[in-house]
This record gives structure tokens, C-alpha cells and sequence, in this order.
């Protein structure tokens, strides 16, 4: 027997909004969260901006994705929770988490003649820990899961994956509900250089606001962004059963890996293309019932036009008539925690029947010829929503929700 699995609690730490609901009002009146970075000093660095979580609140052990996560997680939890009831048994934990191998702060630190390690959640040190192994842990210690969390390090597609991957085992019957979603930070002096070394980071230091530019003619690369989201998914026989309210429906998930390089996609968008096709086919549905996309769309210049293509070869004649919008262009990429970020951005504005807009997009490239609603929102009635991530590596993953 397969469950129908629904959303009933959703949270969202992020650079234009610390709940849902202000970062779905935000993403909508097109309010970006770029700005000068402040998290360290940038000095002379090529890029030396970034879309930084603004929060007042306290840093677990000076961890950003940490921290980002637990608030997530809370806001999820008392989501879920505020009908009344909690779900029913033990649930799970599902994330996405970053790349970064180790903290170079933790590294100096530990150098010191009066290093004493940190009386902070179980004596973790974050040098001696990778965020796969860090943050879930963290996290399902403070909300008491029974069962060790699933963690997913597809890259970009990380958090995109660990969505999939939680409601195949709720479908499936094998968990009543689970917790999923991803953090990412990598906002720090060796992300910035990584990825300035890659050459995908705008340099449009001077105008935050006016980077990234996804889709346009003159795009240069994207901004790098943080934040977490998280989201309780569980049966809809369930959530119906204990008065929960349902935020849309997942009724697809497809991933591939084109494997065609380590920075860029496919030539022929392959593997994000079949990513789309296998999520449609686990949904039962054909392309032409989708009604909006929320694209990968980084901004920069090889993954737009090769995204582009996917989706004509998808939409076929229809392609020019469905809203592609970029959620990237106002809160950065968050890396492993962008898929989670962008599927909260689409489930709250399909409940809106918005398309929030793409900012930053005055003149289009030639080969990115699709409606990708520059500049400012549009109504939309929004059914079913396609949440693509394409990350590096050639790790895609493509999920479809319905509104209920």
C-alpha cells in the first residue's frame, strides 16, 4: 500500500525571512537578502558579498548550520503541533547538510595552550565532526528521535534529496511521519574562496540587491547564501485523523545523476530533465498538469541556458506558457540547503496562488527565452508545483507538490 503524504508543519530561518509566513510575504514583494558580508572580514576577496541570516538569537557553539537547523526545527515541530495533536508513533529525521570537511576556526582554536573543549551539547567539537554527522545528530538529540537520522550530501541537491528520501519512507509505510529538510552555511573565508575559485560567485559588490541576476544577458555568477528549513511530512490518513492542517500534498520525487562534470550540468540537460520525467512518473502525472516551476536557476552562465533546455524538452509546446521563477535571487544559494529553502518558497506561494518574482531580470539571454516572471509577482492559480535542484557533481532532484 502506498501513503499519500502530506505537509503539516513548516520551518524557515533564511535571509529574507525567520518564519515562513514573512519569508513567503518577502520572496513576493521581491525583497532580497544580499548585502555586504559581516560574518567575517572580507578584505580584499574578489566577492564580498552574501545573503546572511539576520538572527538575534544565541549560536549553538558558534555553529551557523547548527543553530539554523534547530530553529527550523522548532518552528516545524510546534507547526505540526498547534492543532492540538502530535502525529502519531515515533518519527524520523531526514537531512541535507554542506560541504565543508572541517572548521578552520576549531582548527586554530585547538592550537591555543588553554584549548579546553566546549561544554556544549555532548562535548562536539565541530573540527572533529563533518555537518552530515554534527548537525543531524544535534538535532535528533533535541527533539528525541529513536532512530538514526538518514543524511543525504548530494551537494546542491542535498536537502532537495533528503525531501524525496523522507517521503518515500512515510509512501512507503516503513514511518508514520518524518522530519526532513537541510542547513547550510558556507559563508566563511574558505567557502567564499572555493567557490571564487570556481568561478561562480557574482562580483557586484558595490549593488548586493542587483546580484545574482539568474537568466539575464549579463549574469555573473550567484550569491552565496545560508539558512535552514525543515518540514513535518506524515499520511494523510493521519493528519486528517488528528485535525492537522495540510499545506499541500508531495506526490512526486525523481533524481539522477548525469555525472558530465563537477561544476556544470549536462550539455543536453540530461540528467535534469530525467530527474522532471521521474518525478512525474512517480506521481502518475503528465507534464502539461504542472503549473509552475521553481527553478535551480544559480545565475550563472552554464547552468541557465542548459536548464532552459531541460525544461523546453520537458514542456514541449507548452514551455512558454509555464512560470519558471528563481527563488536564488533573493535569498543566494545555500548550497546544500537550497532545495529545502526554494520547496518552502513554492508550497507557500502555491497556497498563495502567487509566483513570487526573478529579480534582477531587465535583459534575458537569448537562450534563456522562457517566462521566468521578471521583476515582480503575478497571481497564478496553482495546483500542482515542480521544485527542481541541480547540483554540482550532476546530482538533480525534482519534486511535485499539489495543493489540497
Amino acid at each position: 500500500m502506498r501513503h499519500r503524504v502530506v505537509i503539516t508543519g513548516i520551518g524557515a530561518l533564511l535571509p529574507n525571512g525567520n518564519d515562513p509566513e514573512t519569508y513567503r510575504d518577502n520572496l513576493i514583494a521581491g525583497h532580497s537578502g544580499a548585502g555586504p558580508i559581516t560574518v567575517f572580514d572580507a578584505g580584499d576577496m574578489p566577492t564580498r558579498i552574501a545573503a546572511e541570516v539576520k538572527w538575534d538569537g544565541l549560536l549553538v557553539a558558534d555553529d551557523r548550520r547548527t543553530t539554523f537547523a534547530l530553529e527550523a526545527a522548532r518552528q516545524a515541530f510546534e507547526n505540526a503541533h498547534r492543532c492540538g495533536t502530535a502525529p502519531h508513533g515515533d518519527g524520523r529525521l531526514c537531512m541535507g547538510v554542506g560541504l565543508e570537511i572541517f572548521s578552520p576556526t576549531d582548527l586554530a582554536q585547538m592550537q591555543r595552550p588553554d584549548f579546553e573543549l566546549p561544554e556544549v551539547l555532548a562535548k562536539r567539537l565541530k573540527f572533529l565532526h563533518m555537518p552530515g554527522d554534527l548537525v543531524p545528530h544535534v538535532v535528533s538529540e533535541r527533539y528525541g528521535f529513536g532512530l538514526p537520522p538518514l543524511v543525504m550530501i548530494s551537494t546542491c541537491a542535498g536537502s532537495a534529496d533528503a525531501i524525496g528520501s523522507a517521503y518515500r519512507e512515510v509512501a512507503s509505510g516503513r514511518q508514520r511521519w518524518m522530519m526532513s529538510g537541510g542547513t547550510d552555511s558556507m559563508i566563511s573565508p574558505l567557502g567564499i574562496t572555493a567557490f571564487s575559485k570556481l568561478c561562480t560567485l557574482s562580483t557586484k559588490n558595490e549593488v548586493p540587491a542587483e546580484a545574482p541576476k539568474p537568466f539575464s544577458r549579463d549574469r555573473d555568477g550567484f550569491v552565496m547564501g545560508e539558512g535552514a528549513g525543515m518540514l513535518m511530512l506524515e499520511r494523510l490518513e493521519d493528519a486528517k485523523a488528528r485535525g492537522a492542517e495540510i499545506y499541500g500534498e508531495i506526490v512526486g520525487y525523481g533524481n539522477s545523476l548525469d555525472a558530465f562534470g563537477i561544476s556544470e550540468p549536462h550539455p543536453e540537460g540530461r540528467g535534469a530533465l530525467q530527474a522532471m520525467q521521474r518525478a512525474l512518473a512517480d506521481a502518475c502525472l503528465h507534464a502539461d498538469q504542472i503549473d509552475v516551476i521553481n527553478g535551480h536557476a544559480t545565475g550563472t552562465r552554464k547552468n541557465d541556458p542548459i536548464e532552459t533546455l531541460a525544461c523546453k524538452n520537458l514542456l514541449g509546446a507548452r514551455a512558454p506558457e509555464v512560470p519558471i521563477c528563481a527563488t536564488k535571487s533573493m535569498i543566494g544559494h545555500l548550497v546544500a540547503g537550497s532545495g529545502v529553502a526554494e520547496f518552502v518558497a513554492t508550497v507557500m506561494c502555491m497556497n498563495a496562488d502567487m509566483v513570487h518574482p526573478t529579480l534582477n531580470l531587465h535583459d534575458p539571454d537569448p537562450e534563456c527565452d522562457l517566462d521566468y516572471v521578471p521583476l515582480v509577482a503575478r497571481p497564478h492559480k496553482t495546483t500542482i508545483a515542480m521544485c527542481n535542484s541541480f547540483g554540482f557533481g550532476g546530482m538533480n532532484a525534482s519534486i511535485l507538490v499539489r495543493k489540497l
